[in-house]
């Protein structure tokens, strides 16, 4: 029996990379494609082996590792996600937006507060969000859908109550697509 010693932060991005890949709660990734899912998200297949295995035992995925748990992770996301790998605002740096500052609420909220993932490749000036895990502006890029969820997952971890209301809409959108 596998021990769980806890949740880490890349495990949320792997759940959202797996609902990025699904094209409906029916569809799941085939086991073959972790490899290609790794090298997408910058991680090594044993650390996305690792993550799936993680969220089996809290009952994120199925057994299979295919199918996420869409209702159980919402409720983490939600009511977890904060508390457990909760975020603070930072310095002034060059980055990618994310949060409010991002598709698909950039449009939706006005702030003068943007906040960005320290990147290199940026192209956004604004207050510094510590990301999930240290390559996640790369896997932000790499895949437009898993941006706007990660975009929305950060709002729920900095967000104002408005904010995270209308992250937790259209999370709902997304899982329920």
């Amino acid at each position: 029996m596998a021990v769980h010693k806890g949740m880490r932060p890349q495990d949320v991005v792997v759940l959202l990379k797996l609902i990025s890949l699904q094209t409906s709660k029916d569809d799941f990734i085939r086991l073959s494609a972790q490899a290609q899912m790794a090298v997408s998200l910058g991680l090594s297949q044993s650390e996305v082996s690792a993550s799936l295995q993680r969220s089996r035992i809290v009952r994120l995925v199925g057994e299979d590792k295919r199918e996420v748990y869409r209702s159980n992770l919402l409720d983490f996301l939600f009511y977890g996600l904060r508390y457990v790998f909760p975020a603070e605002p930072g310095p002034l740096v060059v980055g990618l937006p994310t949060a409010h500052s991002a598709p698909p609420l950039r449009d939706l909220i006005v702030s003068s507060e943007p906040y960005v993932w320290a990147d290199l490749q940026g192209t956004e000036r604004g207050q510094a969000i510590e990301p999930l895990y240290v390559n996640l502006p790369y896997a932000a890029r790499q895949d437009k859908l898993l941006y706007a969820l990660l975009a929305l997952t950060d709002t729920l971890r900095v967000g104002r109550a408005r904010e995270i209301k209308l992250a937790q809409e259209k999370l709902r959108e997304y899982f329920d697509a």
